[in-house]
C-alpha cells in the first residue's frame, strides 16, 4: 500500500472516531506517522506478537488524559488485555476511569488497523541502542471502543484511534518503545477520541497517553516534560504540580496511589 493509503487510513478513522476534533499532530508526530514508514504493511508478518502488553507497562502516574474543553482531568488505567483467538487484529480490554472521585469500569476492543516498520530507526541519545541489536521499529495504528459499565454514575463510551510505538529486541521480543525517552516531546500510546455520555448523549473531547497527551491546544505548557498550564490546574491537575514541581509528599502520595484497586 502506497504512503497516500496510510494517510488516507489515518484521517479516516480520525473523522469517523474523532466527531471534529483534529488531529493537529506535531512535527515529530508527523514524521513517525507519515514521512518515516515504510509502504509495507507488517500486520500479518508480525501477528505472532502480542500488542496488548504494550497498552499496559507504563506506570499510571505518567498516563495523562483529559476530557471536555477545560482538559478536566482523567486517569485511565488499562488493566488487562486479551487478544482473540478467532480475530488475532482485535484485542478484549478491561479497565478503570477516574474522574474527580468518580470511578467507573469499561470493557471494550482495540482493533489493528496497520502496522508499519519505520524506514529510518532511531537509537536514542547518542546513539544508545545503535548496537543493540534492535530488529526492527514502527508504529501501529488501531482503533478502540471502550465501554464503561453503564448502571454507574457519570459513565459512557470512549471511542477514537491509537498511535503505538514498539521495537522487536535482538531476542526477537516485542518491546515498548522508550528509546527517546530523553526528548522533549517523548510520548507513546497515544489516545486520540470522545466520550459519548450514555444518558445526555452529549459528546466530548477525550485524549490521553503515557508521558504526553496529544492534540491539547494550550494545555501542556512544558517543554522538557510534561506541565499543565496554570488556569487548568483546577480542573484536577493541582495535585500533579505539587507533587513534581513544589515536592509536595502529599501530593505525591496521592498521585501514585493505586486508585483502580
Amino acid at each position: 500500500m502506497e504512503m497516500k493509503s496510510i494517510i488516507k487510513v489515518v484521517f479516516l478513522l480520525a473523522s469517523v472516531s474523532l466527531h471534529g476534533q483534529t488531529v493537529n499532530m506535531k512535527a515529530d508526530w508527523q514524521k513517525e506517522i507519515l514521512g518515516n514508514l515504510s509502504k509495507t504493511e507488517y500486520k500479518d508478518s508480525l501477528n505472532k506478537y502480542d500488542f496488548g502488553k504494550l497498552w499496559t507497562v507504563t506506570e499510571n502516574q505518567n498516563v495523562y488524559g483529559f476530557i471536555g474543553e477545560n482538559y478536566l482531568r482523567i486517569k485511565i488505567k488499562i488493566l488487562n488485555t486479551t487478544r482473540f483467538k478467532t480475530n488475532q487484529d482485535e484485542y478484549e480490554v478491561y479497565g478503570k476511569t477516574l474522574v474527580k472521585n468518580n470511578i467507573c469500569d469499561f470493557h471494550g476492543t482495540i482493533t489493528l488497523n496497520r502496522v508499519r516498520v519505520y524506514k529510518v530507526m532511531h537509537w536514542g541519545v547518542d546513539d544508545e541502542y545503535k548496537n543493540k541489536g534492535i530488529k526492527k521499529q514502527g508504529l501501529l495504528i488501531a482503533k478502540y471502543h471502550l465501554e464503561e459499565d453503564s448502571t454507574q454514575i457519570h459513565s459512557g463510551v470512549f471511542e477514537g484511534i491509537l498511535f503505538t510505538s514498539w521495537y522487536v529486541d535482538k531476542s526477537g521480543q516485542l518491546q515498548y518503545d522508550k528509546i527517546e525517552n530523553n526528548s522533549d516531546n517523548f510520548r507513546n500510546n497515544q489516545f486520540i477520541g470522545t466520550w459519548k455520555d450514555y444518558m445526555t448523549k452529549k459528546k466530548k473531547v477525550c485524549n490521553w497517553g503515557d508521558f504526553r497527551v496529544h492534540n491539547c491546544g494550550d494545555f501542556d505548557m512544558g517543554a522538557g516534560e510534561f506541565s499543565p498550564a496554570d488556569k487548568y490546574l483546577k480542573f484536577g491537575w493541582q495535585t500533579y504540580r505539587d507533587a513534581y514541581f513544589n515536592n509536595n509528599k502529599l501530593a505525591r502520595q496521592e498521585e501514585e496511589q493505586e486508585w483502580w484497586k
